[in-house]
C-alpha cells in the first residue's frame, strides 16, 4: 500500500543521477544554485506523512521517509512562509489537492514578508510545466495546479526588480528563492551569507536571467543536495518547515 501511494505521489522515477548544483559568487556574496529540468527530475511538495498525517518538519525527516519507501532524496528546499501554527500562510497544493487556499489578504504585519506586494505562487501544472506568477495573475489564470506554494514577495516581475526593494537596505538575512526560466527549467537559489532583498533580486535577474522570481523564506532557509549536503542558513537557525520541495529517485 505504501509503495503504491509513493508511486502515485512521485510519478515515474527518474534515472538515478545528481541534480545540477553549483556554487556561484555574485556581487561579493556566495550562493548555492540548483537547476532542475522537470522533463527529467520529478519535483514534488511535502508537508505531512500521508500515512500518519504528522508533519515532516525537516529535510532529514523527509529523506528518511523516502529511504523507508525505496526512494533516494536528491534535492530539497523549504517551500515558503508559514504561521505560528506551522500552517502555510498561502496557497499550498500537494499532488493536485488544495490543502490551503490562495491568500489575497495583504497588509497584515503578522505575515511579515508574505504581505509585501506583490506576493506570488510557484506552480507546477498537471502537464509538467512550471511557472512563477503573481498571486493575482495566478488567480486570474484559473488553472488547476499539481503542486503549488504561495510566498512573497515577488523578487522579479516581468524582468524588473520589485520596486519596494532598497539598494542600501540593512535588512540582511539568509534568503532562498525560485524562478522558472523555461516551462521545464526551474532554478532554486539560497544565499550562503545574509543578503538584502535588492541584492537577492538582482541575483535572479542579472546573474540567473530570470524574468519572474519568487522569494521563498529568510533566516531558516536551506537547500539540500545529495552529495553536497546543506547550503544556506546555519543549522542553529533552522526551525521546522511546513512544506518542503523535493526530488526523489528510486534506489
Amino acid at each position: 500500500m505504501a509503495f503504491v501511494l509513493l508511486t502515485n505521489l512521485l510519478g515515474c522515477a527518474a534515472p538515478a543521477r545528481a541534480v545540477d548544483s553549483s556554487e556561484l559568487t555574485f556581487d561579493g556574496q556566495n550562493y548555492r544554485v540548483v537547476h532542475l529540468d522537470l522533463k527529467r527530475e520529478k519535483l514534488s511538495l511535502h508537508w505531512r506523512d500521508p500515512q500518519t498525517s504528522q508533519p515532516f518538519g525537516s529535510i532529514d525527516a523527509l529523506r528518511q521517509w523516502g529511504e523507508a519507501h525505496g526512494q533516494k532524496l536528491l534535492f530539497a528546499a523549504n517551500a515558503g512562509i508559514y504561521d505560528k501554527q506551522s500552517v502555510p500562510l498561502g496557497l499550498y497544493v500537494e499532488n493536485g489537492k488544495t490543502v490551503v487556499p490562495l491568500n489575497l489578504n495583504h497588509g497584515n504585519p503578522a505575515s511579515g514578508n508574505f504581505s509585501l506586494l506583490p506576493n506570488g505562487v510557484f506552480v507546477v501544472y498537471p502537464d509538467g510545466h512550471a511557472a512563477v506568477r503573481t498571486s493575482s495573475d495566478f488567480k486570474a489564470d484559473g488553472q488547476h495546479a499539481q503542486w503549488a506554494s504561495q510566498s512573497g514577495p515577488m523578487l522579479v516581475i516581468d524582468g524588473k526588480l520589485n520596486d519596494q526593494f532598497i539598494d542600501a537596505s540593512d535588512s540582511m538575512k539568509w534568503r532562498s528563492g525560485v524562478c522558472v526560466k523555461t516551462s521545464s527549467e526551474v532554478v532554486f537559489a539560497v544565499s550562503e551569507t545574509p543578503v538584502n532583498f535588492h541584492t537577492f533580486g538582482r541575483l535572479f535577474r542579472d546573474e540567473l536571467g530570470c524574468q519572474d522570481a519568487l522569494y521563498l523564506d529568510g533566516s531558516i532557509s536551506q537547500i539540500y543536495v545529495d552529495g553536497n549536503g546543506y547550503a544556506g542558513a546555519p543549522a542553529f537557525m533552522v526551525k521546522p518547515y511546513a512544506g518542503i520541495f523535493a526530488v526523489f529517485v528510486a534506489q
